[in-house]
């Protein structure tokens, strides 16, 4: 019982953990940013806006905007951009109004 209420203590016990980034250089000689998260970045301004604009033509970063609501599954729905007259709307349903 004593191990069980440790290791639910565990976490809030931890120390806030340091989330700058750290600076580093690639084997090339290029100066870039690491993030604890696993991301990086150039330090660079002009490479790493051609490195976002070469980023954002892989399918897999062409993800549904954050603002947006809505679903798309094998191409059938759409996104709702605030703006639209959907947007925000609720249920249709007039017991759940």
């Amino acid at each position: 019982m004593l191990m069980m209420a440790l290791l639910a203590a565990g976490p809030a016990l931890a120390t806030e953990l340091d989330r700058t980034p750290l600076t580093a250089v690639t084997a090339d000689g290029q100066s870039v940013r690491l993030f604890p998260n696993g991301r990086w970045e150039y330090v660079d301004q002009a490479k790493a806006a051609e490195a976002q604009k070469v980023a954002a033509e892989y399918p897999e970063n062409k993800t549904r905007p954050i603002e947006s609501q809505g679903i798309v599954i094998g191409g059938i729905g759409r996104y709702v951009m605030p703006g639209d007259k959907d947007y925000n709307r609720g249920s249709l349903n007039p017991k759940m109004r």
